[in-house]
């Protein structure tokens, strides 16, 4: 089966691959409307309440190495707070920060908080003696924690031990480059897929054990996705079957020209995804039973090759509908996507009435 492309909007096209990606405050009713919902009239949802900075602020607020070392302090993941998310969330006081900064004096030290506050901090503790990270504090913090956005990984070629399934005689290899893994066969020189992997994941991982969890990562990001989740900014993602682009048709052969790809798209950040159909049911729970109860785990097999067994057979394209099934011992299993990519119904034969069906 083959083959995919991911990465966020904020990334650089990746690569190569037959078919490539382009990848709170709480809501509080109004007394009235609480009184409406408790006496059981009908009464629309109040809009979230969005408050907004200019990303110019935002980033500004950032540039300097004493606040950087103050949103440091806040993640450390030595010490792990009693009741808090482990090392994730803590607070800390004014002079506590200050002795963890390279801050010379209290008083410049108090203007780079204020800097911070109400952004990326926020005042906490009985006497509000205390600082915690805001929402965008947390992300902010544990990207720099990861390295997100210093740090640039490369390594490989690394051996996946799978056969290549677009030649079906080659080997394929992981190569990762400034944080781009690709997937490719060293006899067809073809990539399967080429996709971003963050920087902290290559930390206390051995070869094996690093491309099993550069799998895990992009096989919950295709799920929360195929779900219609934004896995980058939790908004709704667009869903629909399309043609693949000519730049992935062209490089296919004439018996594959006519399939089908998923096309996911998120209005909020620009996320996207294109991908083989397969890959958008792999977590279908008509899958994970079919394989279950052959005491097999769909999980075993990697994105980069699913395993012959499965097929995609074009049913209609106007409107479109994809059949992909998949073969294990002697029964078949069938999923229809309908053109929105959900799965309009599902169906189990055996291998000998798809034979005489076809």
């Amino acid at each position: 089966m083959s083959d995919v492309g991911t990465e966020g909007a904020s990334e650089p096209t990746g690569g190569g691959g037959p078919a490539e990606l382009e990848s709170q405050k709480a809501v509080e009713s109004e007394p009235d409307e609480t009184r409406a919902a408790d006496s059981g009239t009908e009464t629309e949802a109040p809009d979230p309440e969005v408050e907004s900075a200019a990303p110019s602020d935002a980033f500004e607020a950032l540039g300097n190495e004493v606040r950087m070392a103050v949103l440091r302090a806040l993640v450390d993941p030595e010490r792990d707070d009693e009741g808090g998310e482990g090392g994730a969330v803590r607070t800390m006081t004014f002079s506590e920060l200050f002795e963890a900064s390279p801050a010379d004096t209290t008083a410049g030290f108090a203007y780079h908080l204020r800097q911070l506050t109400g952004l990326f901090l926020e005042k906490t503790g009985e006497e509000g003696d205390e600082y915690g990270l805001t929402y965008a504090g947390r992300r902010v913090a544990r990207a720099i924690a990861a390295g997100t956005y210093t740090d640039r990984v490369s390594f490989g070629p690394v051996p996946t031990g799978d056969a290549c399934p677009l030649c079906a005689s080659g080997d394929l290899a992981a190569v990762c480059e400034a944080n781009y893994v690709t997937v490719a066969c060293g006899d067809c020189d073809r990539a399967v897929l080429t996709l971003p992997f963050p920087p902290g994941a290559r930390r206390d991982r051995d070869p094996e054990r690093l491309l099993a969890a550069f799998d895990r990562h992009h096989r919950h990001r295709l799920s929360v996705m195929s779900d219609g989740h934004c896995p980058e900014c939790a908004a709704t993602m667009d869903a629909a079957l399309a043609s693949p682009p000519d730049s992935v048709t062209e490089r296919l052969p004439d018996s594959e020209a006519r399939r089908a790809q998923v096309r996911l798209d998120c209005a909020q950040c620009g996320c996207r995804l294109h991908a083989p159909v397969t890959l958008a049911v792999l977590e279908h729970p008509a899958v994970v039973a079919f394989f279950h109860d052959r005491g097999l785990n769909v999980r075993d097999r990697p994105i980069w090759n699913v395993g012959p067994e499965w097929a995609e057979t074009v049913v209609s394209d106007d409107p479109w509908c994809v059949r992909v099934s998949v073969e294990l011992d002697d029964e078949v299993l069938e999923l229809f996507v309908a053109a929105d990519c959900s799965v309009a119904a599902t169906r189990r034969r055996s291998v000998e009435e798809v034979r005489q069906a076809s």
